[in-house]
């Protein structure tokens, strides 16, 4: 592109914004000095941009039609074929649809992005394909990834594949549907908010958020960089676990990695239960929109796992129940600056800018009409917390978060894991078109309370099916001590071979 010098009534606009005032001549002084920056600009202009190489052919795929695409839980369907071998060689995996895949259309959930094609595979693309697995599409997610629903989507709602008009869940809404149907084995989400945990709780399948910054979020749409994950939906533990091996580790790109250490995720699974220690967490129950049956079976759960030989005990971390409030103020202005106003980039970070994103995304401006009514909500309270607090409350809530996380890890010290329901509810029916702005957006919103808190404190945290209510899933949450994934994939495998999830 090119690089021009900005026009003296340009200039003029940009010093009255920043609240200055200069004089005509002292404003043609600052515009004379400009030469040099814009020289600088037009060097790194025809400079090529360091990007990663792409290795594996594609095709753009296309848009399935409702006689393959019965759940809406499909963006593109588009073959990529890994490497010969490989530990997911015949493995097929759908990706989320916020995760860039080179020349395959990514929309994000969003009508004003629709129809841009990334340039660059996200890392954990690459690193799925170097393992030999084959992706079969991008997967529906929601408006930029800002709903717990599964309603929000500029092409429409994802469907529950166990109840048609259902909530899938979100905003990994397609990666939850298409496993929980059996269209694939594994899927990617993100989760800023829960959304691995959430879709995975009400379509019955395995989702894993690792501790924060284990699994690589480069090439991957960011809400935040502080709550940014990225990881696996499965249709069982073991996949689970050795998808997450495939993903896990530093790639010297993500500002969000540092110390990371992985494990051999696979070599848990079959150990047991016996002799864990699992602390019940209290307040991760009786919320006011908490459903008694979905209580009930996770609790029935916790026996079950007693019953398995582990030591399992109320415990009670009273600051869970700030938590919720602690995760607004990080997301809502979060997001702002970052997603929106830093058009999905931000700044002030080292590792890999995907610079197309950053220039399709900006046509928001022009469009923001068309943003979900969830997102534009964050968006008009988090400018105002801003502009008016002055990111006060941001700031304050990432001092708070500290406290936070030492509350759990005091909890922790004691127990090897705890455990709530992932979600208060059973999946809710899906709004519709026509419904009150007000059930609009808290459809989106409502389901939080015991997921959210893990995105800010960053402890790694999985959900998975404890059992069956009116024909709906439930998810049982496991949440461990940092970099302790292999402590819940144990404890989850036990619980999976303990008998049928469907008939608990």
């Amino acid at each position: 592109m090119s690089v021009e010098k900005p026009t003296l009534s340009q200039l003029q606009e940009i010093v009255f914004d920043l609240g200055m005032e200069l004089s005509e001549e002292r404003l043609g002084i600052f515009h004379a000095m400009m030469d040099g920056a814009v020289a600088s600009y037009r060097v790194i202009d025809a400079m090529p941009d360091d990007k990663p190489v792409v290795r594996y052919p594609r095709t753009p795929g296309y848009q399935p039609g409702p006689e393959e695409n019965q759940y809406n839980a499909w963006y593109v369907k588009s073959v990529v074929k890994g490497a010969e071998s490989g530990p997911l060689k015949g493995k097929t995996v759908a990706v989320k649809d916020n995760v860039c895949l080179a020349g395959v259309p990514m929309m994000n959930g969003s009508s004003t992005l629709e129809g841009y094609v990334p340039d660059v595979d996200a890392t954990i693309v690459t690193r799925i394909l170097d393992a030999g697995g084959t992706i079969v599409g991008k997967a529906h997610c929601e408006h930029f990834c800002l709903s717990g629903g599964s309603h929000t989507n500029s092409a429409g709602p994802v469907h529950n594949p166990y109840r048609y008009g259902y909530s899938a869940g979100g905003s990994s809404s397609g990666s939850g549907a298409l496993v929980g149907a059996g269209e694939v084995e594994m899927a990617i989400g993100g989760d800023q908010g829960g959304s691995i945990r959430m879709p995975a709780s009400w379509c019955g399948a395995y989702g894993m958020k690792g501790t924060h910054g284990l699994v690589p979020y480069t090439g991957v749409m960011p809400i935040e960089a502080t709550i940014d994950h990225v990881g696996p939906i499965t249709t069982n533990v073991a996949d689970n676990a050795l998808l997450l091996e495939v993903l896990a580790g530093a790639d010297g790109l993500d500002p969000r990695q540092y110390n990371v250490r992985v494990d051999r995720y696979s070599a848990a699974l079959g150990r047991g239960v016996a002799g864990l220690r699992i602390g019940v967490l209290l307040e991760g129950f009786n919320h006011d929109n908490s459903e008694p049956d979905v209580d009930a079976k996770v609790r029935a759960a916790a026996d079950r796992l007693r019953a398995l030989g582990a030591v399992v005990e109320d415990v009670s971390v009273p600051m869970h129940k700030d938590g919720p409030a602690i995760w607004t103020a990080i997301a809502i202005e979060g997001l702002q600056a970052q997603m929106m106003n830093g058009n999905g980039m931000g700044f002030n970070w080292k590792g890999l800018y995907t610079t197309s994103l950053l220039d399709a995304h900006a046509n928001w401006r022009a469009r923001a009409n068309e943003l979900s009514p969830s997102l534009k909500l964050c968006m008009i309270a988090g400018t105002y917390f801003m502009d008016d607090y002055r990111g006060h409350f941001y700031a304050k809530a990432q001092n708070l978060s500290r406290v936070l996380c030492a509350a759990y890890d005091d909890a922790l010290s004691r127990y090897d894991l705890l455990l709530t329901p992932t979600q208060p509810m059973k999946a809710t029916p899906i709004p519709p078109s026509n419904a009150p702005l007000a059930l609009w957006v808290g459809r989106a919103l409502e389901m939080v309370n015991n997921t959210c808190p893990f995105d800010v404190t960053g402890h790694p945290a999985m959900s998975l099916p404890c059992g069956m209510s009116n024909g709906l899933p439930i998810g049982l949450q496991l949440i461990g001590k940092h970099y302790a994934e292999s402590t819940i994939y144990r404890a989850a495998h036990a619980f999976e071979q303990s008998g049928d999830w469907h008939n608990f």
